[in-house]
């Protein structure tokens, strides 16, 4: 492997290990009831966002208040030598996507049925780290 390559290599790893990913798949959830609860996270310190998810009235604040937690124990196992604080944690980019949707009927008068979805999402939350993209 030649010496270019090595390099690059190298600034992966290093890129790697400054963020952490956790997903959350097929939470029985609507995802617009669940992205309103994640546009009040996005880009916002950690410690900031467990507040927030803590005391947010929403159900989908329970949810994602867990994926974080997952999140910032998946960047400490990568980083194990770094503290939280001094690191700067902060959640890079939050996406929720559709999922299956379990499908039933619900009688309706006149013999007729309506349909219900029943929607679920994915969700991916990413952190990042301030301090240490700035150096």
């Amino acid at each position: 492997m030649g010496v270019r390559k090595h390099n690059m290599a190298e600034q992966l790893k290093e890129a790697r290990k400054q963020k952490a990913l956790a997903k959350l798949t097929n939470c029985p959830t609507s995802p617009r009831k669940m992205r309103l609860v994640a546009d009040l996270v996005r880009g916002v310190e950690v410690e900031k966002a467990l507040q927030i998810l803590k005391f947010s009235s929403k159900e989908a604040s329970i949810n994602l208040e867990k994926l974080l937690l997952s999140a910032i124990a998946n960047w400490q196992a990568k980083n194990e030598d770094a503290s939280i604080e001094e690191a700067g944690l902060y959640v890079k980019s939050i996406c929720v996507d559709s999922a299956g949707m379990l499908k039933r009927l619900r009688p309706a008068p006149q013999g007729r049925a309506h349909r219900i979805r029943k929607r679920s999402n994915h969700v991916t939350l990413e952190l990042g780290s301030k301090n240490i993209e700035s150096k």
